[in-house]
């Protein structure tokens, strides 16, 4: 990927990371699962959440694991092969392997999980911040 232009100003100090996020969200292309992220309005004394749903029909609680890792939420299914156990006619329907994963903003929490109907939704929170100004010093004099 080449670099980007407009993160390359000497006015945005220390965004290379953003840089680097962009970089391994364009290497995830794989389409598989799919999924939905929709925004859920604020309510009852709750702030305004992001939900993610994923399409995981097939795979029960025990074949799915989510992790938090240096602001990556990543979500993977493994299912076991039971082909030895059964005789298909037919195999439309393969046990597939998935990983993937999401760069979370600054402040992003992970609040949950809920697998139903095969769709696993996992719910995302950011509290509101505070807007703060802090006053910087000016000495006279000096190096430090």
């Amino acid at each position: 990927m080449s670099r980007i232009q407009s993160l390359s100003s000497p006015f945005l100090l220390g965004f290379d990371q953003i840089e680097r996020a962009l970089d391994r969200v364009s290497k995830a292309a794989d389409g598989y699962p799919p999924y939905n992220i929709e925004r859920l309005r604020a309510a009852e004394g709750k702030p305004e959440r992001l939900r993610i749903t994923l399409a995981v029909a097939g795979f029960s609680r025990e074949d799915l694991d989510i992790t938090v890792e240096q602001k990556e939420l990543t979500i993977r299914g493994r299912q076991r092969d039971d082909s030895g156990s059964r005789e298909y006619l037919h195999r439309g329907i393969a046990a597939r392997q998935f990983q993937r994963t999401f760069v979370l903003a600054d402040g992003i929490e992970v609040v949950g999980a809920d697998l139903r109907d095969g769709l696993l939704s996992v719910d995302l929170e950011q509290p509101e911040r505070m807007s703060q100004v802090r006053r910087v010093d000016i000495s006279s004099g000096g190096a430090k």
